[in-house]
């Protein structure tokens, strides 16, 4: 049997497409494994997925001044030690990366292995952990075709459109068990859905909350703040949760429009799912500009509104457009061809 490594961390985003090609690699005879961080969120989805999971130190590249940048190089070094033992001991024949700064110890490792390597960038422009183990990697699997104009010439002769691989499960909700779990009568008001990411958002959520009493006279509200985030606000046509993990098919299920922040993972299961959203994404002084410009796209294709933070004083407006557009939307994504990620990502893993 053939051994793949998986490896990504420190956001949901860089976890679920891995677990997304769990059921084709086990069907084409892969035995996966996982690395990610020692304390980070990825070991419990991992491990809920029936991986063996294997933590290793990692540090964070930021891009302002941190003594952390500093001491974060011993924590890399220490991650690749602990990496390069861990493949030794697995033996893998590959090594399939979906970013984050631990996949940085693991590629290296690898490389040095002479294990071949794949990477995958969700986002249009390569985060800095992908740019860094980009010289690594024996094929780079990209979501965009913009994307091959950020990649140097030498980097783009082994890229491959593949898509996003996206969950099989999130396409399979049902209705009745996502109402069921939100407590909201079946019928009745239009359900706009609301999510920040598995970190949540405060600026979604203060905007959120500072309309709830228009929005609630239009629509029955589901809202994924994030950890510690609850507001304890109490009426029957609001419901609240941290984060919601394998109800999520069920909850998309129901949701008429969605308000989201515009992460590649995010914006892509919308899109297979036709659902109508509003794309808040992260604003430059908090990002790499990466969500702004995958917002950019799917509104030129038409699949979304977007909405950007400064500007989040017209919210309610939007979020009413829409609605009464929603069907507009829809016939944009109906008329799309969505590549098959899972399909495409295991035509160049079986290469």
């Amino acid at each position: 049997m053939k051994k793949i490594i998986l490896t990504g961390g420190g956001t949901a985003g860089h976890v679920i497409p891995n677990l997304a090609l769990l059921a084709s690699l086990r069907k084409a005879g892969w035995e996966a494994y996982y690395i990610g961080s020692s304390e980070g969120l990825e070991r419990g989805l991992a491990e809920g997925a029936g991986l063996p999971y294997y933590g290793i130190s990692s540090g964070k590249l930021r891009r302002y001044f941190d003594m952390k940048n500093v001491t974060d190089i011993f924590r890399v070094a220490k991650g690749f030690g602990e990496a390069r033992k861990i493949i030794k001991e697995i033996q893998p024949d590959l090594v399939f990366s979906k970013g984050g700064f631990v996949v940085v110890p693991v590629l290296a490792a690898a490389r040095t292995c002479g294990v071949r390597s794949i990477i995958h960038e969700s986002d249009i422009s390569p985060g800095l952990a992908n740019r860094l183990v980009m010289p690594f990697a024996d094929k780079i699997c990209v979501s965009f075709p913009e994307t091959l104009e950020y990649l140097q010439p030498k980097m783009r002769k082994k890229a491959a459109l593949t898509g996003t691989p996206i969950r099989q499960s999130i396409l399979n909700g049902d209705r009745l068990s996502g109402f069921k779990y939100v407590n909201f009568e079946v019928g009745g008001k239009p359900i706009l859905l609301v999510t920040g990411g598995s970190q949540g958002a405060a600026a979604i959520n203060a905007a959120v909350r500072g309309a709830l009493p228009e929005l609630l006279k239009k629509f029955r509200v589901i809202h994924l703040c994030g950890k510690g985030h609850l507001s304890g606000i109490n009426d029957k046509g609001y419901a609240e949760f941290e984060y919601i993990s394998s109800q999520m098919p069920d909850i998309f299920a129901i949701a008429d429009i969605v308000i989201s922040r515009a992460g590649a993972n995010t914006i892509f299961e919308l899109l297979a799912l036709k659902k109508p959203s509003l794309l808040i994404p992260l604003p430059l002084e908090k990002s790499r500009g990466d969500q702004i410009l995958n917002a950019e796209s799917f509104k030129k294709q038409g699949f979304a509104a977007v909405l950007y933070e400064k500007e989040m004083a017209n919210l309610l407006n939007e979020v009413n457009l829409l609605y009464d557009s929603r069907q507009q939307f829809v016939e944009k994504m109906n008329a799309h061809k969505l590549s098959d990620g899972v399909l495409e990502i295991m035509k160049v893993i079986q290469m």
